[in-house]
């Protein structure tokens, strides 16, 4: 992803206190314990989910799976407090020292300052069983499961379309 849109990623989240949540819009998709799960992310972590929302549904036809991952592809997030100065630590290791950020990913997620690398590489698996645990439809969860993940290993999967399609929309937020 571009340092720009990053930037703006960065700028969005410390304004993110000043901008109202359309709880509304997440409501049409969410079951009430899915409402649950939207509820506990960062206010910021919503509206970037409220606006994954958005753009997977002006590519056309939206299943609800597919609205649902949207909604709550980043809810394992919520497992830690993952401020905006750790997530620009992440994002810089990840970007100049691959090799610092895969050996920290794989750390211990109790160790302070592994964390944030711990919880930016497991937050899909993690999203993943909160939301089935919550009730929701297997393909939302394998969704979510695999919203980080390279397309290609999933080219020969029925709902690969689907991912891209998400994936899109999160990388575009």
């Amino acid at each position: 992803m571009a340092a720009t849109q990053r930037l703006r990623q960065g700028i969005r989240a410390l304004l993110a206190f000043s901008q109202p949540v359309d709880n509304t819009l997440a409501a049409e998709y969410l079951s009430p314990a899915l409402m649950t799960c939207f509820r506990s992310m960062r206010r910021s972590e919503q509206l970037h989910s409220l606006n994954v929302l958005r753009d997977t549904l002006a590519q056309g036809s939206t299943p609800s799976d597919l609205a649902i991952a949207a909604l709550l592809h980043d809810v394992g997030k919520s497992r830690y407090p993952f401020p905006t100065w750790q997530k620009t630590l992440v994002v810089l290791v990840r970007t100049f020292t691959p090799d610092i950020f895969q050996r920290l990913s794989l750390g211990d997620e109790n160790i302070y300052w592994q964390r944030p690398f711990v919880l930016s590489e497991q937050h899909p698996a993690w999203s993943a069983e909160m939301i089935a645990a919550a009730g929701a439809p297997e393909r939302a969860v394998w969704l979510v499961a695999h919203h980080a993940d390279s397309l290609a290993q999933w080219a020969n999967h029925a709902d690969v379309h689907l991912l891209e399609r998400l994936k899109q929309a999160d990388d575009a937020n």
